[in-house]
């Protein structure tokens, strides 16, 4: 069994910056995505890291804003997002499984382990 919780939600103004971290109890799976839900809307995979590689991909609504890392002696995972927009406010929750290939484009279903989530608010 894995577990994630996530943490760094908050509100912030538009252009600012959020850290999202993700606590895992330990790494049986390959594929980490950081996901998020508006009001409405479907869940989408942001961003992505391949654990046995650190191969990283991202949605084109966040490439060159946002960063997933690992840091493996916190057996966390970031999202380190950057010059958020309004559009960027949702829950985000982070997800593992055991994928091949590990990419953004890999559906909610595939993914076996989730946290509970954490909000993020950005105010224009």
């Amino acid at each position: 069994q894995v577990q994630l919780v996530e943490s760094g939600g908050g509100s912030v103004q538009a252009g600012g910056s959020l850290r999202l971290s993700c606590e895992v109890s330990r790494y049986s799976t390959n594929c980490m995505t950081w996901f998020r839900q508006a009001a409405g809307k479907e869940r989408e995979g942001v961003a992505t890291l391949y654990i046995g590689g650190s191969t990283t991909s991202y949605a084109d609504s966040v490439k060159g804003r946002f960063t997933i890392s690992q840091d493996n002696a916190k057996n966390t995972v970031y999202l380190q997002m950057n010059s958020l927009k309004p559009e960027d406010t949702a829950m985000y929750y982070c997800a593992a499984g055991v994928l091949w290939p590990c990419t953004v484009a890999r559906g909610a279903y595939e993914y076996t382990y989730w946290g509970q989530g954490t909000q993020v608010t950005v105010s224009s």
